[in-house]
C-alpha cells in the first residue's frame, strides 16, 4: 500500500538526489585522480576495507613469497627514482626570486629546497667544523630554513674571518644579479683556495683532516663551477669553456658534478659542434648513466646533417638514405629515454623555471633540458621539423605494457610521484605512458548518466514511468 501511493513527483526528487551525488562523486574522483594519480575509493578500499573484510593470509608461504617479491618492486623503484642534482640550476637570489617577485608564484617547492639543503650540509661541511668558529657558525646556517636567519649567518660568520661557504650562500641567495653573484664567488674563491692549500698539505695527518680536504676540495669545485656559469650567462662563453676544462682536467673524479652537461651547453652556444661530438665521444658510454643532455645532443648532431634538406613528402617518395636514417634513430632513441622532452621543444607544452633537483627520464628532466637546449635546436635549420615528424614513432617501438625497454631499461613506474614533489602545482606534470581511467571514474560517470537520464524521463512521463517505478519497488521487496 506505501509503494502505491508514492506520487511521480517522488521518483523525480529520488533520481534527480542520486544523479547529483553521483555526480559529486564523479567529480571529486576526476580531481583526485588528475592531483594524486590514482582512484580515491580505489585507494581505500585495498588500504582499508580489504584487511577488514579478511585479506589474503600473511602466515602462508605464497604471500611471503608474494610479499618479497613487492618487497624487491619497491626497492628496485625506488632505486629508479634516485633524485640528482641539476647541473645547471639557477641562482636563488638572481633567478629564482626574481620570478617570485615579478609573479608571485614560488618556483620551488619544499621538497626541492630540502633536498639542496642536505646537499649542502653533505658537500660544505665536516666532523671538524666545531674546531673553527666561522665554520660553525655556517654548519649551523646550513641547516636553517628561514632564508633572512641563513643570510645573517653567513654575515655574521664574515665577521670572524674570511669563509668561502659564507660567500656561497650570500652569492647564491643574497645577490639579486648575475654580476654581484660574481663578485661574492671571486671572494669565495679566494678564500676556498687558501684552505684547499692548508689541508692539502696536512690531509695524510689523520682521518680529521682528510674529511677537512674533502669538504675545501667539495667548497673549491662548487666555486669554480658556478663561476664558470657566471661567465656563460653574462655572455664570456668562451671564458666559460676555458674554465670548465680547466676543472675537469684538475679533478678529473668529481663526475658527481656532471661538469660535462654544463660544458656541452657552452659549446652548443659556440657552434663548436665538433668538440661538442668529442665530449659525448667520452660520455655518451654504455658503462656511464645517461641524461637527456646526453641523448638529445647526440641526436641533435645527427638531425643536423640532415635536417636542411629533410622532407616528409620526399622521403616517403625515396625512402630515407643512411644519414636520415641514423638521424631518426638518434631521435627515437632519445625519445625512448625521456619521452617528455619533445613537447617542451616543440613549444606543444609551456616551460617553466627549471628545479634544482631532477629525475632522469622524467619531466623534471625534460624541463630542465629543454630551457637551456631549445635555443640550440632552433638554431639548426630543419631539427624541429625533424625531430616533429619522427619522435611519435618510437612509441611503435617500445613494448607495451613496458615489461622490458628496447634501448634502455624498462620505464621507471615512479616518475609522476617524484617529479609532482619536485615541480611547483602551478606546473601540469607530464605522465608517461598514460594512466587509463580507473574503474570507478566509468561507473561513477555511467551512474550519473543513468540516474540523470531516469529523473528527465520520469519528469516528462510521470505516469508512465511512476507505474515502472512503482513495479521494479514491488519486485525488489518480494
Amino acid at each position: 500500500m506505501f509503494l502505491n501511493t508514492l506520487t511521480p513527483k517522488f521518483y523525480v526528487a529520488l533520481t534527480g538526489t542520486s544523479s547529483l551525488i553521483s555526480g559529486l562523486i564523479l567529480i571529486f574522483e576526476w580531481w583526485y585522480f588528475r592531483k594524486y594519480g590514482t582512484s580515491f575509493i580505489e585507494q581505500v578500499s585495498v588500504s582499508h576495507l580489504r584487511p577488514l573484510l579478511g585479506g589474503v593470509d600473511s602466515s602462508s608461504p605464497s604471500n611471503s613469497n608474494t610479499s618479497n617479491g613487492e618487497a624487491d618492486s619497491n626497492r628496485q623503484s625506488v632505486s629508479e627514482c634516485k633524485v640528482w642534482r641539476n647541473p645547471l640550476n639557477l641562482f636563488r637570489g638572481a633567478e629564482y626570486n626574481r620570478y617570485t617577485w615579478v609573479t608571485g608564484r614560488e618556483p620551488l617547492t619544499y621538497y626541492d629546497m630540502n633536498l639542496s639543503a642536505q646537499d649542502h650540509q653533505t658537500f660544505f661541511t665536516c666532523d671538524s667544523d666545531h674546531l673553527r668558529p666561522a665554520d660553525a657558525i655556517m654548519q649551523k646556517a646550513w641547516r636553517e630554513r628561514n632564508p633572512q636567519a641563513r643570510i645573517s649567518a653567513a654575515h655574521e660568520a664574515l665577521e670572524l674571518e674570511d669563509c668561502a661557504t659564507a660567500y656561497i650562500l650570500l652569492a647564491e641567495e643574497e645577490a639579486t644579479t648575475i654580476m654581484e653573484a660574481e663578485r661574492l664567488f671571486k671572494q669565495a674563491l679566494k678564500a676556498g683556495e687558501s684552505c684547499y692549500r692548508r689541508s692539502q698539505q696536512l690531509q695524510h695527518h689523520g682521518t680529521q683532516y682528510e674529511a677537512q680536504h674533502r669538504r675545501d676540495t667539495n667548497v673549491l669545485v662548487y666555486i669554480k663551477r658556478r663561476l664558470a656559469m657566471c661567465s656563460r650567462k653574462l655572455g664570456r662563453t668562451r671564458e666559460a669553456v676555458k674554465m670548465m676544462r680547466d676543472l675537469m682536467k684538475e679533478f678529473p673524479l668529481l663526475s658527481m658534478f656532471n661538469i660535462h652537461e654544463n660544458l656541452l651547453e657552452s659549446l652548443l652556444e659556440l657552434q663548436n659542434y665538433a668538440d661538442v661530438q668529442a665530449v659525448l665521444a667520452k660520455y655518451d658510454d654504455i658503462s656511464l648513466p645517461k641524461s637527456a643532455t646526453i641523448c638529445y645532443t647526440a641526436a641533435l648532431l645527427k638531425a643536423r646533417a640532415v635536417s636542411d634538406k629533410f622532407s616528409p613528402e620526399a622521403a616517403s617518395r625515396r625512402g630515407l638514405s643512411t644519414a636520415e636514417m641514423n638521424a631518426v634513430e638518434a631521435i627515437h632513441r632519445a625519445v625512448e629515454f625521456n619521452p617528455h622532452v619533445p613537447k617542451y621543444l616543440l613549444e606543444m607544452k609551456s616551460l617553466i623555471l627549471p628545479p634544482e633537483h631532477i629525475l632522469k627520464r622524467g619531466d623534471s628532466e625534460a624541463i630542465a633540458y629543454a630551457f637551456f637546449h631549445l635555443q640550440h635546436w632552433k638554431r639548426v635549420e630543419g631539427a624541429l621539423n625533424l625531430l616533429h615528424c619522427t619522435w611519435e614513432g618510437t612509441f611503435r617501438m617500445i613494448p607495451y605494457p613496458l615489461e622490458k625497454g628496447h634501448l634502455f631499461y624498462p620505464y621507471p613506474i615512479c616518475t609522476e610521484t617524484a617529479d609532482r614533489e619536485l615541480l611547483p602545482m602551478f606546473h601540469e606534470v607530464s605522465v608517461y605512458p598514460k594512466k587509463e581511467l580507473p574503474f570507478f571514474i566509468l561507473f561513477t560517470a555511467g551512474l550519473c548518466s543513468f540516474t540523470a537520464m531516469l529523473a528527465l524521463l520520469t519528469h516528462q512521463f510521470p505516469e508512465l514511468m511512476g507505474v515502472r517505478l512503482c513495479l521494479i519497488d514491488i519486485c525488489l521487496c518480494r
